[in-house]
């Protein structure tokens, strides 16, 4: 009987370790389902807003770096009026375009939060990588509130910073 139990650990134990799983980063694709289908109001106001965000960050000298975990908020912090989203473009350290999470506009309903996660794996952005996203908001409402959060764990030791947004004037 112990030979038998022991023989399906084993072999449950081969089985498992044959199971490729793979982790690899993936840009977030869930703002599909907050795209926005109408006609935007001409009476709306626009604007842009940028957010630092590090998606790796130094430790000890410039020749080690710590990646991050980053979850970039997209907040509406209006109780009544609902905003729009025209694009959210992510670059990198150097100011390239790593991705843009948009090609059509989407809404956040009143103090509802969006989210994009950038993987802590997905080291493209940097030390210095940023968002810039331009909206439209209703004349005389807050406009949206864009944060920053980013972590990383190692054994017992954890690591976390936040960013706010800052909107650009042109």
């Amino acid at each position: 009987m112990k030979k038998t139990i022991f023989l399906f650990f084993i072999v449950l134990l081969i089985f498992n370790c044959n199971n490729d799983v793979t982790n690899e980063a993936l840009p977030s694709n869930h703002l599909e389902k907050y795209k926005w289908n109408n006609k935007l109001e001409d009476s709306l106001v626009s604007g842009s807003t940028y957010l630092s965000v590090y998606s790796q960050i130094y430790s000890i000298t410039e020749h080690k770096k710590l990646d991050l975990t980053a979850t970039i908020s997209i907040r509406n912090i209006n109780k009544r009026d609902t905003i729009f989203i025209k694009s959210a473009n992510y670059y990198d350290t150097k100011g390239d375009l790593i991705r843009t999470y948009l090609t059509t506009p989407i809404f956040v309903k009143p103090m509802q939060t969006i989210e994009i996660v950038i993987d802590e794996k997905d080291q493209t952005g940097g030390a210095g990588a940023n968002f810039v996203f331009d909206w439209l908001a209703p004349k005389k409402v807050n406009s949206p509130y864009f944060e920053g959060v980013m972590i990383t764990t190692y054994g017992q030791q954890g690591l976390s910073l936040t960013t706010q947004g800052v909107e650009i004037k042109n």
